[in-house]
């Protein structure tokens, strides 16, 4: 096994009520005009300062879709999934307050829940998630289901 990858925890290992606090990053112009480079997301209020100071932001914010992605980046960076991941099995997002040039975010995951499935190999965890800015703010919540490796089963005395 590659020693810099992390090994993940299995289904097994997650204990309902646990909860952990990825790495923080700031967001940079950077990353919105690249997002919206990739999206093909060119609303003034993500690119066009001026527009976005009429507006009842009063500058521009980050793309939404933006902000859940390096949410969901700063998850993995928590070294729980590397090898157990299997699926992604849907998000639901509640977006509370607009982040901006210079914020800097934070995520903290809670597990839900647990939920054994038919195959044996697998489980599924249900994460609650929560985003907040340098402020302590929240400014995006979510629900996600997530498919993972069960341990692998003992053979059983040689």
């Amino acid at each position: 096994m590659n020693p810099s990858i992390l090994p993940g925890k299995f289904f097994e290992e997650f204990v309902e009520g646990e909860e952990f606090t990825s790495p923080s990053r700031t967001i940079t112009e950077v990353d919105i005009v690249n997002f919206a480079g990739i999206s093909g997301d060119f609303h003034p209020l993500h690119i066009d300062e001026e527009f976005a100071k009429k507006s009842i932001h009063k500058g521009r914010i980050a793309h939404g879709s933006l902000i859940t992605a390096i949410a969901t980046g700063l998850l993995f960076r928590l070294g729980l999934w590397e090898s157990t991941a299997l699926a992604n099995l849907g998000y639901e997002w509640k977006f509370h307050t607009p982040v901006r040039i210079g914020d800097t975010i934070t995520v903290k995951l809670k597990i839900g829940g647990k939920k054994e499935t038919k195959r044996q190999e697998t489980g599924i965890i249900q994460r609650e998630i929560s985003v907040f800015n340098q402020l302590g703010e929240l400014v995006l919540s979510g629900k996600s289901a997530f498919l993972v490796k069960r341990a692998p089963k003992e053979n059983g005395p040689a």
